[in-house]
């Protein structure tokens, strides 16, 4: 029943060619080439004839239009990402891969350049023939063998040469293109070992013919990664950390790469792949030197250490060569000879009407002397002087800080004004004003209207005591200032009892004014206001 199978397979195989070649033979506008592509790339499960392969190569040679190369690519791809068939895909890898080896760099620019303009067409993660046993083994190797083609080209794009083909340069290169290129080549290695056959891939004719090229390629690669290890060991003790450690990793995974390209040649060797080859051999280095390298890593300098030293050096040099040269005088200078003097008649000023040009006076120097001159007073002779160094920064900058801190002439004149109980002049001349404005008040209201009763009102009711020290509140009064103010408010207290006193008699004989209708009412209020006045007067005089 497989037997069965795998002939009808074939059968429809060799008819999709043959379908696919008359077609080409009669469509297309390149259909030499689409002939070559197809017999090179066919169903049958033996590789490709030399001369369809030669037939197709010849279309991509210098001498042919560069529309050729390209028609080539675009077909190759759309062949390979529309087969289901492992023969069909394997062999067009092929022709790819000896293309990148035998054609002229042209073809290799431009499957470059196709690659970054449309998918890539060597992508073939989820490609799998399901047909039989020994196709799932064919497949895992194609797929593996595509991921090598494409890390190949990416290895060019890195490296900007053909391990292959062109001379290698990893032993000359400096500690930047070193830690670049390195890796490139490690990872180029890694997915060539990811080629060794598995299975029943080991004994097909068509793996086996694409393995001898990948075995080929590897002696390549490996000598450029052997290039790059001994340049970057004798780079390696002059290294900053950060590139040092990761040069040791370099180093510890082309140890490992050396140890499994080994065991790829035994399996290369065992199916008779590679005859007549000279593989290389790897040797191990010594375990020492990897503890060597170890411990520089735990010591290497950092990058900003590394500078500070050299910004160091550098000074202590310039330094030391400014010291070593002679101090040689300068020569002197010639002596300019001097200038016939040219007389310039000053030009007349404009006539400044409004000051604008006048000098403004500092502000800061016009409030300290205004503080000083507030500060100077007339001391007693019995006072102490203060010392002459006294700084200026002990006078007070405001006039009311000099009013209560230092003492004046005039507090005698102060004194003096008062009467007894603390009260001055000016106070008891504002209760008389007061006093005499409340009565012609209650005048005018008596004579619009008898009847109504003169609303109780006084002077401390109506208008607050005056405060002379209003703006300096925020700042402590002398003694002498506080024993003033208490006697005035004892005062005004006082004041307020007597007028309440007086206002409910006045109330009580209006109210026995209206209830007698032949009293006069304007004689009470005179009364009442002479009495006021006469209280006040004698309540000031006894205070």
């Amino acid at each position: 029943m497989a037997g069965g199978g795998t002939g009808i397979r074939k059968y429809v195989g060799a008819l999709k060619d043959t379908t696919t070649v008359s077609i080409a033979k009669v469509n297309s506008d390149y259909k030499e080439l689409d002939i070559a592509i197809v017999k090179a790339t066919n169903h049958v499960e033996r590789p490709a004839k030399e001369k369809y392969i030669r037939d197709l190569f010849y279309h991509l040679s210098p001498g042919r239009p560069r529309a050729d190369v390209a028609y080539c690519i675009r077909a190759l791809g759309r062949r390979l990402s529309k087969t289901r068939n492992w023969a069909v895909a394997l062999k067009t890898l092929v022709v790819i891969h000896r293309a990148l080896r035998e054609v002229d760099p042209t073809f290799r620019d431009e499957f470059i350049s196709y690659g970054r303009t449309s998918s890539h067409m060597l992508h073939l993660s989820y490609f799998k023939d399901d047909s039989s046993a020994e196709a799932w083994d064919y497949s895992a190797w194609v797929r593996n063998y595509a991921l090598y083609l494409e890390e190949r080209i990416e290895s060019f794009r890195v490296l900007n040469y053909d391990v292959e083909k062109d001379p290698l340069r990893t032993r000359d290169l400096d500690t930047i293109g070193l830690l670049e290129q390195l890796p490139a080549l490690q990872q180029l290695l890694f997915r060539l070992l990811d080629c060794q056959p598995q299975g029943s891939s080991s004994y097909n004719i068509i793996i086996q013919h694409a393995l001898s090229m990948v075995a080929l390629e590897s002696v390549r690669i490996q000598t450029a990664i052997n290039d790059a290890i001994l340049n970057l060991v004798d780079k390696f003790f002059e290294m900053q950390r950060d590139d040092a450690i990761r040069a040791l990793d370099m180093y510890k995974r082309a140890i490992s790469q050396a140890e499994q390209l080994s065991e790829f040649y035994e399996v290369c060797k065992s199916i008779h792949i590679g005859r007549g080859e000279r593989f290389l051999k790897t040797e191990q280095p010594p375990a020492s030197f990897l503890a060597t390298m170890e411990e520089y890593v735990s010591n290497a300098p950092l990058a900003s250490t590394i500078h500070r030293n050299q910004a160091v050096l550098a000074i202590e040099y310039n330094t030391k060569s400014e010291a070593e040269e002679p101090s040689t005088p300068p020569p002197p200078a010639p002596v300019p000879e001097p200038e016939p003097v040219k007389e310039v008649t000053p030009a007349a000023e404009p006539t400044d009407l409004l000051g604008m040009n006048e000098s403004t006076p500092d502000t800061s120097e016009i409030d300290q002397k205004n503080a000083s001159a507030l500060a100077i007073v007339q001391q007693a002779d019995n006072a102490p002087k203060a010392p002459a160094s006294t700084s200026t920064e002990s006078v007070a900058t405001s006039w009311e800080l000099a009013l209560f801190t230092a003492p004046s002439s005039n507090e005698n004149a102060v004194t003096s004004s008062k009467l007894a109980g603390g009260l001055d002049l000016l106070t008891l001349d504002s209760l008389y004003n007061e006093a005499h404005r409340q009565a012609q008040h209650a005048q005018q209201n008596a004579s619009q209207n008898s009847w109504e009763t003169v609303p109780a009102s006084g002077p401390m009711m109506q208008q607050p005591m005056y405060d002379p020290f209003y703006a300096s509140n925020s700042i402590a009064a002398a003694r002498n200032v506080q024993m003033v103010a208490m006697a005035q408010q004892q005062h005004a207290f006082m004041l307020q009892q007597e007028q309440q006193r007086q206002m409910m008699m006045m109330m009580a004989q209006q109210q026995q004014a209206s209830s007698n209708p032949f009293v006069d009412p304007y004689m009470h209020a005179g009364a009442g206001m002479q009495l006021h006045a006469s209280n006040a007067y004698t309540g000031t005089g006894m205070m």
